[in-house]
This record gives C-alpha cells, sequence and structure tokens, in this order.
C-alpha cells in the first residue's frame, strides 16, 4: 500500500485512539484501517500501537511517528492545497478547541457560519476548560484566553477580557454593595471552582496589587452554576467580563468594585505554525478573528 496512505490511516487511528473512529474520519471500513496499520508497522518492523478489546493506546514509538506523520500529512496536504490555487473551496476536516462558555457563547456561533459557507468542511469542535497541546490532541485551531509561553504557535490577538466581581441587585438591595475588596468578608461569596480553587482574589488599585481571602458559602464546579446562584441573589461571584457581559446588559448582574478592576487579559486564536498554508486552517482563522474582533464585549 501506499506510504502515504498508510500515514494517514495511522494518523486518524492514533488521534482517535480507535480503529472504528480512525474508519469513521477516513470514511474506509474497519478491517480496512486495522490492515493498513498492521501493514505500516510490517514496513518499519515497530509497534505503533497497543490494542485490548477495549482501547487502543499508542505505543512510546508510536507517538514519535505521530508526530512526524502528522507533520507530513500536513505538509502534503499543503501542497495539494497550493498546487489546487489559493481560491480552491476549503473541504476536509478541521478540529478546534475553545474554553468550554466561551466556546458555546462566540465560537460556536463561527464554527455553524463557517460550516453554512463552506459545504465541503467538518468540524470536531473540543470545548474544555484547560489548557490544550494542540500538536498532541490533533488540533488544528484553538482559542487562549490568558498570556501565552514561548512556542512555535502563531497567535492572533482578537480582544480583552477582564475578571471582575458581580451580583444581583435584589442582593445589593438586601446587603448593600462592598465599596472596597476587604469588605468581601461580610458578604456571602460564590465560588466557580472551574475558574480557581484558590480563595485568594486578586484586585488592582492605584498600581498597586491587593489579595483578599474570601470565604465561600456556595463552591459550584461550572461557571454557568456560579452565574444561575448569583443571578438567583445568593450572593457575590467573580467571573471573566465576558462571561457575565448579557446578564450586565440585561440588569440580572451588577460590575461591583470597578476602581479595583485587574488588568486585562489577552485572548487569542493559535494555530501550528505548520498548517498556516491550509486553505480550510486560513479561511476559518480568518472568519472568526474577525467576528471576535467586531464583537464589543471583547472589544469595548
Amino acid at each position: 500500500m501506499d506510504r502515504l496512505h498508510l500515514m494517514t490511516v495511522f494518523v486518524a487511528v492514533g488521534e482517535e485512539q480507535s480503529f472504528a473512529g480512525g474508519a469513521r474520519r477516513l470514511g474506509m471500513s474497519p478491517p480496512a484501517v486495522t490492515r493498513a496499520v498492521a501493514a505500516l508497522e510490517e514496513r518499519l518492523g515497530v509497534k505503533l500501537l497497543d490494542r485490548t478489546t477495549r482501547h487502543v493506546r499508542v505505543t512510546e514509538a508510536g507517538r514519535r511517528y505521530l508526530d512526524d506523520a502528522r507533520r507530513i500529512v500536513a505538509e502534503v496536504d499543503e501542497a495539494d492545497e497550493a498546487a489546487a490555487g489559493t481560491n480552491a473551496e476549503p473541504r476536509g476536516h478541521l478540529a478546534v478547541t475553545a474554553p468550554v462558555l466561551f466556546g458555546k457563547l462566540y465560537v460556536m456561533p463561527g464554527i455553524v457560519d463557517y460550516l453554512a459557507r463552506y459545504p465541503a468542511m467538518e468540524v470536531s469542535a473540543l470545548l474544555v476548560d484547560r489548557v490544550t497541546n494542540l500538536l498532541e490532541e490533533g488540533l488544528d485551531v484553538g482559542v487562549r484566553i490568558g498570556e501565552l509561553p514561548d512556542s512555535s504557535m502563531q497567535a492572533v490577538g482578537v480582544g480583552r477580557v477582564r475578571h471582575m466581581v458581580y451580583a444581583a441587585p435584589d442582593y445589593l438591595a438586601r446587603h448593600g454593595a462592598p465599596q472596597t475588596p476587604a469588605e468581601l468578608a461580610r458578604h456571602t461569596v460564590i465560588l466557580a471552582s472551574s475558574v480557581s480553587l484558590s480563595p485568594d482574589w486578586r484586585f488592582q488599585h492605584q498600581g498597586q496589587t491587593l489579595t483578599v481571602r474570601v470565604k465561600p458559602r456556595l463552591v459550584v464546579s461550572t461557571n454557568d452554576g456560579a452565574i444561575e446562584a448569583a443571578v438567583l441573589g445568593l450572593g457575590i461571584t467573580r467571573l471573566m467580563s465576558y462571561q457575565a457581559a448579557r446578564y450586565l446588559e440585561s440588569g440580572q448582574l451588577v460590575a461591583l468594585l470597578r476602581d479595583y478592576e485587574p488588568e486585562a487579559i489577552p485572548i487569542s486564536v493559535v494555530h501550528r505554525d505548520g498548517r498556516r498554508g491550509s486553505a480550510r486552517l486560513r479561511s476559518f482563522i480568518d472568519l472568526i478573528v474577525a467576528r471576535l474582533r467586531a464583537d464589543r464585549t471583547l472589544n469595548g
């Protein structure tokens, strides 16, 4: 069998960690995929995958080969697209990642728009509140909230957000609004553990950093849960500004301690350097960057 075909099959199986998943991605039968991986292992004389009745895992040698094979397949795809011309219709598969709530509110509408524009495209969206490794997890593009470490990734800035403190008007009518971070000690606090398990909330005032240790009465595992509890009037919570934007606009939440807001946090669209020539990636980045930069809650 053609070596590039074998690599393509192995990349699909390795990234999906499943022969059936790799077969679905490639539109092949599972037996054909199994034969292709076996042929590649025989050609190389190396075991690339550990197989059990329930799981498929990449071996140490397989992990190194997967990185190389993924790069080679990507470069061949780019060469094909370049030969077809820069105006070629994007087609194929794109894997996108973003934080859960940000993905739901801002990235998913962009993905739907993208798929409507390009009917030959397919997208997998991984929405998780953790930092993903694009290369290791087979992802093409991601949205990052926070300062970026030095890496080989290309990054495009699209906006900024802040950690801010919120409460419902009903709660404030009953308990009053804190005027300084120190006054949070006498208020009911809601902590979203998806943001941080730390009870230390940091603020800035007149160039100085202030840290206040809060004692939460409610700890909830999701941002949505913390927002709901705050909207219902239980107490004060801290969220990223984009998470509370629509509740702030509707009047369901009020922003507090505005004179103590910490520095803004950057939002970036990141992608693998070697994939910048891909028509499908380029078209998606152009679309999502334009949408995010135009959103006033991220660039107000």
